[in-house]
């Protein structure tokens, strides 16, 4: 039986209540580590939790934690016009800006950490909590390097922490139907795959602004950067533009990629990559070049990754931009492909199947066989849904309850998301030329080897400087 950290430095329920941390944070509920000690379990308990950003995803992160066993005490957010809407909702929760701060003064006072800041922040963020004890949920991508995917699972493990990716779909109906289907065998041994999405829906392949703006008076600039290189701010970039831009955001597949890769990788059981290739797209900049920037992920991309099964090699596509892969013939010509601008292709030895974000809507083709094919079902539904699965499992305690998608299995499809991200930006490695003219980009038009046990390329050594970033000077990953 695991039994959970105490963290009130053994003081007792009785002392603890009579400080008044309480009722200055103005709580109703002791949090649950506190009460009856260590290793101490009641399943009439509530989970008490902290938000570290709380406007737009955030916002609703933590909404639907409430609808559960859960009490949202503490609010933490670099912008304060963001985090207006959770404050309004949540009156009774004490506000903070910076994480750190929260979590020093307050660690006592909450059982669980909800992360939702831009992708270079997760890392840094949930790993504070866990190393607090804290139970975390962290939205898609996990984290925004390899390395700190790797870490934060190892961590989960370490510290006994109830752990989930906010990937939703993982929690669905759609890709447990999907695996039912494999495993019945009605499509055989699966072979290739073809992802795509029509994301980004924000700029990217742009040059980074020279025109200085005025810091919002409600936003913490500095703290919103985090373990990113300091640089002025610029129009537009927050709330959302960031996704495009290396340095804080993993591009249209780490946004998108945990949704739609996710049914694949479960269905199939796959693990790291042996290899990756891909193309990219260019910008026009002018009849002479094709634009070069490389802070911005490309407008769009061909990614195609090889994995080593018991039942063959699996190739899978990976596709943004609005690029997507030919129309199966199975399917009529006036039918959605996936769920028209994302889906999913299977190719199987029997027969092929199809889905949507999220694995929603699955199907078989051609689609008529979808209603009349019956199989057993091989794995439970999640009647309670993503969020409240969470909320139960850490109320639970850490080994309880089975979680969709607990860091052992969000960490490792993470990796294989930004191994995408690793070709990509090497495609985009410049290199002078020996003689003085020009450029040679020595990582274009190879197949890039991966040891997926050590994060590392072996054929190309300057892409393994896209596994693990350096951070801004006063940021670490953990203590």
């Amino acid at each position: 039986m695991v039994q959970e950290k105490n963290n009130t430095g053994g003081q007792s329920r009785r002392n603890f209540l009579k400080s008044g941390a309480m009722a200055a944070a103005g709580f109703m509920i002791v949090p649950r580590h506190v009460l009856g000690g260590k290793g101490y379990t009641a399943p009439s308990d509530r989970l008490i939790v902290a938000g570290i950003g709380v406007g737009g995803k955030g916002e609703s992160d933590i909404h639907e934690f409430s609808k559960g066993k859960a009490d949202i005490a503490f609010l933490c957010d670099v912008d304060e016009k963001r985090a207006a809407t959770s404050v309004k909702r949540f009156p009774k929760a004490k506000f903070y800006k910076d994480f750190r701060e929260m979590l020093d003064k307050e660690h006592k006072n909450f059982d669980a950490v909800s992360v939702s800041t831009p992708d270079h922040n997760h890392a840094i963020q949930a790993m504070a909590a866990m190393q607090l004890g804290k139970h975390v949920y962290v939205q898609k991508p996990l984290t925004h390097d390899i390395y700190e995917a790797r870490k934060l699972t190892e961590a989960a493990k370490k510290y006994k922490v109830v752990t989930q990716m906010g990937n939703q779909g993982s929690s669905g109906d759609g890709v447990r139907q999907l695996m039912d289907w494999y495993r019945a065998g009605i499509v055989g041994d699966v072979h290739t795959v073809h992802v795509w999405t029509n994301r980004p829906v924000w700029p990217q392949g742009i040059p980074w602004s020279d025109q200085k703006a005025e810091v919002p008076k409600t936003l913490d600039w500095n703290l919103w950067l985090g373990t990113a290189p300091y640089t002025d701010y610029v129009e537009k970039l927050v709330p959302f533009n960031w996704r495009g831009w290396w340095e804080y955001g993993t591009g249209a597949l780490g946004d998108m990629g945990c949704h739609l890769i996710e049914p694949p990788f479960r269905v199939l059981g796959l693990g790291y990559p042996s290899d990756v290739e891909c193309s990219v797209g260019s910008v026009y900049v002018d009849e002479f070049k094709r634009g070069y920037f490389p802070k911005s992920c490309p407008p769009s991309s061909h990614v195609t990754m090889t994995f080593k099964t018991p039942k063959g090699d699996v190739k899978m596509h990976w596709m943004d931009g609005g690029i997507q892969p030919t129309r199966p013939e199975e399917l009529g010509p006036n039918e959605v492909m996936g769920d028209g601008g994302n889906g999913v292709i299977f190719e199987g030895s029997k027969g092929k199947m199809m889905c949507g974000t999220y694995g929603i809507n699955p199907q078989l083709l051609p689609t008529s066989r979808t209603a009349g094919t019956k199989v057993p079902q091989t794995i439970d539904r999640v009647p309670e849904g993503h969020y409240l699965q969470w909320v139960n499992a850490c109320i639970a305690g850490y080994g309880k309850n089975e979680l969709s998608s607990p860091f052992e299995i969000a960490g490792p499809l993470t990796e294989t998301i930004l191994m995408g991200n690793l070709a990509i930006r090497s495609f985009d490695i410049q290199k002078p030329r020996a003689d003085g003219r020009g450029f040679d980009y020595p990582g274009r038009y190879i197949k890039l080897l991966w040891d997926g046990q050590d994060m590392k390329i072996t054929n190309f050594d300057d892409a393994n400087q896209f596994v693990k970033r350096t951070y801004r000077q006063g940021w670490t990953l953990g203590a």
